[in-house]
């Protein structure tokens, strides 16, 4: 503490300005440094989400008593808390939809619930969990879902229900499998809910309709396209070397359903299934009359006459036989998407003659190979009209267009700004902590450590030795000797650490020809 204060006191009031103002500054420095040292990492929590949603967070940050900060829909916590409040969050149920589910049902009791009260919350839960299940596909970001299930009329004309999907979506849009897969899944839960009659909605992009049922062939067509057309260019590539070969692929489906009812008969094919035989047999007889006279109408006179008796019969059969001919029936139903044709034309790249060095087109008997492998991937069928051309080119070489999409040094030095302002804090508290005290204090410690006044005949360490013992004033008591030398070695002997000291100022300030 001496020292220090024999340091100041033989500084001029310039010097105690700068020192102080040197002093201040460190000790500002320090401090800001120490605030931000002290001042928590923040980490991003959540963003994008609804209002409502993002105030019930804030408000359990708030009751947990986490560090957290709002920047815009985004909020950022402590890093090193970061994970554990998610999971936190999570078991509070949040961040929810926004919309409740069958936990509507959990408030009902049986007194004072009537049946259209009932309808009610049972339509809103399964509203509120379609909208939970459709938030789990990580395109779509926001989803509700909208119901309309009249109510069963015994003598009035049935209606089927219809349903509504708004979404937004957080990048992109809707592919015609995904729109179906959401129609699906709506109509699945609601029970006589046709996919048709879902209607999907774009926060963005409005109504997505536009044929969306032959959009749902199509998109099938091109996504069965594509595979075909991935597969046939990864099969080349292990020949050909990849980027060698150029594919492309025609899927020509049908648009409509077709049905077909076919019956065929085949009369040289028949059975018999019943026989029905019928016999009929009769007799008769009867006498022949005679002639009507005198003698027989009288009483007692003979009525028989000359009259004859005769007999008669028959007999009748009838068979019946059935036959059942042999009947085919055959329905075909063709929905969309069957395939008519696939045309498919290959483009090769040709080789480098190792002799030459000049390209080479590919010969006939390699093509034909490859050919044979392409119509083996995609099912040819002669029958179908399907086409398979190859052929072997020459490539272009190919000139790299444009310029790669870096980031600016701007947003390089936005991403990394608090670590850069901590390094360039902490670089001026080392340079002002070099420049005002310790270069000063090692370039003249001599010179600190004399008194008041003596600064002026001495302002190097050259000078100290040349003017004798006015350096060292407990170094007159000594009495001079002729020699020189003796002198000097009396001098080192005695003052071993200030003569090396000084010895050393001398080496590093360049002076010591001062002395000869």
């Amino acid at each position: 503490m001496q020292q220090i204060l024999n340091v100041w006191t033989a500084l001029d009031t310039k010097r105690r300005i700068t020192v102080a103002f040197a002093a201040i500054a460190m000790f500002a420095a320090i401090l800001f440094m120490a605030q931000i040292a002290g001042k928590p990492s923040l980490s991003l929590l959540y963003s994008g989400l609804d209002p409502a949603v993002s105030g019930k967070i804030v408000a359990a940050l708030e009751q947990s008593g986490v560090t957290y900060q709002v920047r815009g829909d985004a909020i950022y916590v402590d890093a090193s808390r970061r994970d554990r409040m998610r999971m936190s969050l999570a078991e509070q149920g949040l961040p929810s939809s926004g919309s409740s589910g069958y936990e509507l049902l959990d408030n009902l009791s049986g007194f004072g619930t009537t049946s259209q009260m009932f309808n009610v919350a049972y339509w809103r839960a399964k509203e509120g969990e379609l909208a939970r299940t459709i938030l789990v596909w990580p395109q779509i970001k926001l989803a509700r879902v909208h119901i309309a299930n009249p109510p069963s009329r015994p003598f009035g004309t049935p209606t089927r229900p219809v349903a509504s999907v708004t979404v937004k979506l957080s990048g992109g849009a809707l592919s015609a499998a995904r729109i179906h897969a959401l129609r699906f899944l709506v109509a699945s839960a609601v029970s006589g809910l046709a996919p048709k009659d879902v209607s999907v909605i774009d926060a963005d992009r409005g109504l997505l309709t536009a044929d969306q049922d032959q959009g749902g062939s199509a998109g099938y067509a091109g996504a069965r396209a594509l595979r075909m057309k991935q597969n046939i260019e990864r099969l080349l590539a292990a020949r050909v070397g990849a980027g060698n070969a150029v594919v492309e692929l025609s899927l020509d489906t049908s648009k409509q359903a077709e049905t077909i009812v076919q019956h065929s008969f085949d009369p040289q094919s028949r059975v018999a299934i019943s026989t029905d035989t019928e016999e009929t047999s009769g007799s008769a007889s009867g006498n022949d009359g005679s002639a009507v006279t005198v003698a027989s109408n009288l009483p007692s006179g003979n009525t028989s006459g000359g009259a004859t008796s005769n007999k008669s019969s028959s007999s009748k059969t009838r068979e019946r036989v059935n036959y059942e001919v042999s009947e085919t029936t055959r329905k075909l139903t063709t929905g969309p998407g069957k395939v008519n044709r696939i045309s498919v034309a290959v483009l090769v790249n040709g080789i480098t003659d190792p002799t030459s060095g000049k390209w080479v087109a590919r010969q006939d008997s390699e093509l034909a190979s490859l050919q044979e492998l392409v119509k083996s991937a995609i099912g040819f069928d002669a029958k179908r009209g399907d086409v398979v051309t190859i052929k072997s080119m020459k490539f272009p070489p190919l000139s790299q267009a444009g310029t790669s999409a870096t980031p600016s040094m701007l947003q390089g030095l936005m991403v990394h700004a608090p670590s850069l302002i901590e390094a360039a804090l902490l670089a001026l508290v080392v340079l002002v902590l070099g420049l005002f005290v310790i270069r000063p204090a090692l370039a003249n410690p001599e010179r600190l450590l004399a008194p008041p006044g003596a600064e002026d005949g001495l302002d190097h360490p050259g000078q100290m030795l040349a003017n004798g013992a006015s350096a060292f004033p407990e170094f007159q008591s000594t009495p001079p000797a002729n020699d020189p030398v003796a002198q000097l070695r009396e001098i080192i002997s005695s003052r071993q650490e200030e003569a090396v000291q000084v010895l050393r100022n001398w080496v590093e300030t360049g002076e010591g020809e001062q002395i000869s």
